[in-house]
């Protein structure tokens, strides 16, 4: 079947990436491609659902974690101000 079908910029590049990666025509990397993507069902692209087991972070009383950020920025600055300083 002839066909005309617009495609994305991303989608494009993948394609043509692909072409020249495996050196192959544009026909037949799009049809692999979409080959590949319908033939998957939906029950196997779900998986098991990832899930966080969550565990106590025993700071000391006084720290307060959302406040670690702040630390890292002050470590970052210091860090830069003594590269500015060396003589080059």
């Amino acid at each position: 079947m002839r066909t005309t079908v617009t495609l994305e910029k991303d989608v494009e590049r993948m394609v043509r990436d692909a072409m020249h990666r495996e050196r192959r025509s544009f026909k037949k990397v799009l049809n692999a491609a979409l080959r590949a993507g319908l033939s998957i069902s939906p029950k196997s692209r779900k998986g098991t659902p990832f899930k966080v087991k969550a565990r106590p972070m025993k700071l000391r009383s006084g720290f307060d974690p959302s406040s670690f950020n702040k630390l890292i920025d002050a470590l970052e600055i210091d860090s830069f101000m003594e590269k500015q300083r060396r003589p080059q």
